[in-house]
């Protein structure tokens, strides 16, 4: 046989060999394909990951600086508090986290596979799952998907989910996610939540024997609670501290010291700061108008400063209870630069039903007793019907059918002005209020943020200036800021927004400079309590009819406290009286804040000092409203410019302006006194008419006052 007839035979045979193999080849391609196919599609099949942004976790509600002063649980009564490892936690405890549970966490792309192959290993030799071979990656993906049987596709879902996790979070991103979600026993997820309820801190703040038994827990949560099961949670501990021992991460002598701490064999409530402020701000954020309610805020950061609030809490739970039962206090402290509520204390225990704890009495409206009368005083001097050293007559006095009397039922005689407000004398406030006109302090305080209620179907009148009005502490507190800023009145501020820098925020004239610094001058001067220090604090106290308020408000050059006490249901406390009960509350409070009290503002320019024989005949003594009627002399009239008139400072090219402003006036005894803005400017002798320097654009009011007391007021802009 040839050589060519044998390979032909070699050929024909070999045929259905090499189509059996191409068949084999193709059936192996389209199970390739149909498996990955099928895994794409059971991949698909899977979903999106979660959205961790929009998840929902316990709502926190933060200080300035970030420091929790409450949370609440979630609607299913789960804590959850999220993390970020890197600021929040100790670093110890990461190193021995990662030791203990995942040594190869920041090489790995979610899946270990020699830890894999070791959990095989172990479970092949010792018959019985020794290890998981998990990462934190796949615990995570556990923990976002709890599995409820433990098999082949239930791991292989994790895995396929941690590989997920890996392409689309950073390794600092995992961590965080499982720090926030771990379990701790109960109902604590996350090493924050489980911090604060064992030890009543945060984590970035734990010893080795803590951080020891937090890394522990996870593993079994429910078998190793602390609370529940010491001893189980001891042995944990311990066998975490052999670890690390054997990884050189910590000494013996420090695992041994650890292995010898307590364990805390009850949960701790979480903080519980400022529950009122932090009430009302988990309100707000329930109320936040949006279609989705997952894209609600989920924290809010007040602007109050925890050191100054724990202290003020405790401050007003010690008073409360030398006040006697029933009797409540609530307390507030303002930045003056800032309008910041850095301290707010609406109870002295929120949980105190007696006291009606749960009750805000910071926005209670209550009656402000004589706490308004530094403001009546106020218009005074800028209108410049008075002066602190303006002589004026304390002594009975009908108002038609009002008869003011003095807190003693004793009357003094003729004092200045400045003693009156220090003493709190009524007749006084009431005879500059008629001067000043109820209803006009009433408006001003309403502008400045001061929301005043008054009796139905009554209009303000003068029993306001002794308190026949209401108002709450937190309104009252905003006007006496406002008074501490030389007359610039600023909301106050209790939340944080991003963004928001106190002068965006709405800005209202309360009084000229020059006004609001006598006032602070004056009440600056006022008699302390026995144990307060004189000349410091600009302050004064009120005590509602009935002894059913009392009340105590002062500022420094920083911080702005305001005191309320009473019962919270209205009714009469015997001898609760504002310079004894509230006053030295205020004075502690300053103390407590840790700063030492600082000056207030210096004199504004063109504020008038002068003792009583110096000043201006009209300011020497006051005459109340009526005294100078029925006299000879023609009536005090500014005849220009014109109340409410513009008038135009320059072409705002430099080419002209407006260096003077003519006054003229008919009527009136002389000599005449210019007031600008509240200050002196010039006394007319034998003249009817002057130029007058303006302050700059913006209004500007011009008083005249004659011999007699008569005066008459306008209002420019300037422009």
């Amino acid at each position: 046989m040839s050589e060519a007839t044998t390979g032909a035979r070699a050929a024909l045979a070999s045929q259905p060999r090499r189509r059996a193999v191409v068949v084999a080849l193709i059936v192996v391609c389209g199970l390739m394909l149909a498996g990955l196919l099928g895994a794409a599609l059971w991949v698909r099949a899977l979903g999106p990951l979660p959205d961790f942004a929009r998840e929902e976790n316990s709502f926190a509600v933060t200080d300035r600086n970030g420091k929790l002063l409450r949370a609440y649980p979630m609607q299913d009564g789960r804590w959850r508090l999220p993390v970020v490892a890197a600021r929040d936690v100790d670093p110890r405890y990461l190193d021995m986290l990662l030791a203990y549970e995942d040594a190869h966490f920041r090489s790995h792309h979610g899946v270990d596979p020699r830890a894999l192959l070791r959990a095989a290993w172990q479970l092949a030799s010792e018959r019985r799952i020794v290890s998981g071979g998990s990462t934190i990656t796949m615990q995570l993906a556990r923990l976002v998907e709890p599995r409820r049987t433990r098999s082949i596709e239930a791991k292989l879902k994790q895995i396929m989910r941690a590989l997920q996790l890996e392409r689309s979070l950073s390794k600092d991103a995992i961590l965080d996610q499982y720090l926030t979600r771990a379990p701790f026993g109960g109902n604590l997820e996350g090493i924050r939540a489980a911090s604060l309820a064992y030890f009543g801190k945060e984590p970035k703040r734990l010893n080795l024997a803590e951080a020891a038994l937090l890394v522990a827990l996870p593993q079994s949560p429910e078998a190793r609670r602390p609370d529940r099961a010491p001893d189980a949670a001891r042995a944990a501990r311990g066998r975490v501290l052999d670890r690390m021992v054997e990884e050189g991460i910590v000494s013996a002598e420090d695992a041994a010291r650890a292995s010898d701490a307590a364990i805390p064999e009850q949960r701790r409530m979480m903080p519980m700061q400022a529950p009122h402020a932090a009430d009302r701000a988990l309100l707000a954020a329930k109320e936040t108008k949006t279609d989705d309610a997952q894209a609600r805020p989920q924290s809010a950061q007040l602007a109050i400063d925890a050191p100054i609030q724990i202290g003020m809490e405790k401050l007003i739970r010690e008073r409360a209870l030398a006040l006697g039962p029933g009797v409540s206090a609530a307390l507030m402290v303002v930045d003056r630069a800032s309008g910041d509520v850095v301290a707010r204390v609406g109870a002295p225990d929120f949980f105190d039903e007696a006291r009606a704890g749960q009750v805000d009495m910071t926005r209670a409206v209550r009656s402000p007793g004589s706490t308004l009368k530094p403001f009546i005083y106020g218009m005074a001097f800028e209108d410049g019907i008075a002066h602190p050293n303006t002589l004026i007559d304390d002594r009975p006095s009908r108002f038609g059918a009002y008869t003011p009397e003095n807190f003693d039922m004793a009357f003094q005689g003729t004092v200045s002005v400045r003693q009156a407000l220090q003493l709190s004398l009524n007749v006084p406030a009431i005879l500059l209020l008629e001067r000043v006109g109820a209803p006009r302090l009433s408006a001003r305080l309403m502008q400045a943020g001061g929301a005043l209620k008054l009796p139905p179907n009554e209009a303000p009148g003068l029993a306001m200036g002794l308190g026949g009005v209401g108002i709450s502490l937190h309104d009252l507190v905003g006007l006496y800021t406002g008074l501490a800023r030389l007359g610039d009145a600023i909301a106050l501020r209790d939340v944080i927004a991003s963004g928001e820098e106190p002068a965006a925020r709405n800005h209202r004239r309360l009084l000229d400079p020059v006004a609001a610094w006598h006032v602070g001058d004056v009440l600056r001067g006022a008699p302390p309590p026995d144990t307060g220090v004189p000349h410091k604090i600009a302050f004064k106290t009120g005590t509602s009819y009935g002894y059913r308020d009392a009340w105590a408000v002062g500022f420094d050059g920083r911080y702005v406290i305001g005191v309320w006490t009473g019962r919270p249901d209205g009714a009469p406390v015997p001898g609760l009286i504002g310079r004894k009960s509230a006053a030295p509350i205020l004075f502690d409070a300053f103390a407590r804040t840790g700063q030492v009290l600082t000056p207030l503002p210096k004199a504004p320019r063109g504020t008038l000092s002068a003792p009583n024989a110096k000043l201006p005949l009209p300011l020497q003594r006051f005459r109340p409203a009526g005294e100078e009627m029925g006299r000879a002399h023609q009536a005090l009239r500014i005849q220009f410019p014109l109340n409410g008139s513009r008038l135009d400072l320059g072409s705002g090219d430099g080419s002209a302006s407006l260096s003077t402003i003519a006054l003229k006036v008919s009527g009136g005894v002389l000599p005449l006194t210019i007031m600008l803005n509240g200050r002196m400017v010039t006394t007319l002798n034998d003249a009817r008419q002057a130029q007058i320097a303006p302050e700059g654009p913006g209004f500007t009011r011009l008083t005249v006052m004659d011999a007699s007391g008569a005066a008459d007021t306008i209002v420019v802009r300037l422009q």
